[in-house]
């Protein structure tokens, strides 16, 4: 109790000592200072919340940061191994460059003895002879023979004038053993009228097809085992059968000169057995 007394009067000494006017003033500074505490306490927790806010984008770049050193990693990895695949498809490229090299070499040996060929028939049967056509179709030579140098209208029988162009052909075909021949009967389409032995233009052009090979056979030495025997009726026309020229030219033989298949796949392994060593 004695306490209080005494800060009392010394509270009322010190006012009594202070003027209003110097009071308001002291009041007024305290004011301003405590509005300046005030704007400094709202800026530091604006401070505040700005160094927590810097802090987690800090860690967010850190981590980012982070992420992009393991991508890095990874890339190094996935270059790696792209480079091993990039080298891997190079090899399997030239591999198939290689084959198909092998191929090209054995089709171009293939055709050089297709070229071979047709000059050698035409050597030998001539090319002069309009009824006489020499060709190269789909890879494979064929001899086209207009049925008039061949056979009397309506018959199989093979003529004797027939017999010499069939026997320049025989030599060709006998100097060549590892080709076969086709022998195809064409006829136009004017329907045959049956005698009881041909019945209709399949009869006749099979007919004449296998004429023409036992003439091959029996009378120019041409091995059986080469040839043969095929007829195609008025199907595969040259031209149109609407004139007299154009069944003309559609009655014919068709002898197809051609390597055999078998031995044609057995060059190609060959070939690709060599690229493989």
């Amino acid at each position: 109790m004695r306490k209080i007394v005494i800060a009392l009067s010394v509270l009322m000494a010190l006012t009594s000592c202070v003027s209003k006017k110097e009071y308001a003033a002291l009041e007024a500074k305290q004011k301003e200072t405590q509005d300046l505490l005030n704007s400094c306490t709202v800026k530091l927790n604006s401070c505040l919340e700005e160094k927590a806010g810097l802090a987690a984008t800090a860690e967010s770049y850190k981590q980012h940061n982070q992420d992009l050193i393991n991508s890095s990693k990874d890339l190094t990895v996935l270059t790696t191994k792209g480079a091993e695949n990039l080298e891997k498809s190079l090899e399997s490229l030239k591999e198939k460059d290689l084959k198909i090299s092998r191929l090209q070499d054995a089709l171009t040996k293939k055709d050089s003895v297709t070229l071979a060929l047709v000059t050698s028939l035409k050597g030998a049967v001539g090319i002069n002879d309009p009824d006489i056509e020499i060709n190269v179709e789909k890879g494979v030579v064929f001899i086209s023979i207009a049925d008039k140098l061949l056979f009397k209208s309506g018959s199989y029988d093979v003529t004797d004038a027939a017999k010499g162009v069939l026997a320049k052909v025989a030599k060709v075909v006998n100097d060549k053993p590892d080709f076969e021949c086709m022998v195809e009967g064409h006829t136009d389409n004017v329907p045959y009228k049956s005698n009881g032995i041909i019945l209709d233009n399949w009869d006749l052009s099979v007919k004449r097809s296998t004429s023409i090979v036992r003439v091959l056979t029996n009378d120019l030495g041409v091995n059986p085992a080469k040839l043969i025997a095929a007829g195609r009726s008025s199907y595969v026309p040259l031209v149109a059968n609407d004139t007299p020229e154009n069944k003309a030219r559609n009655r014919r033989t068709r002898i197809v000169v051609m390597p055999k298949i078998d031995q044609f796949y057995d060059m190609i392994e060959k070939e690709m057995k060599k690229q493989a060593k």
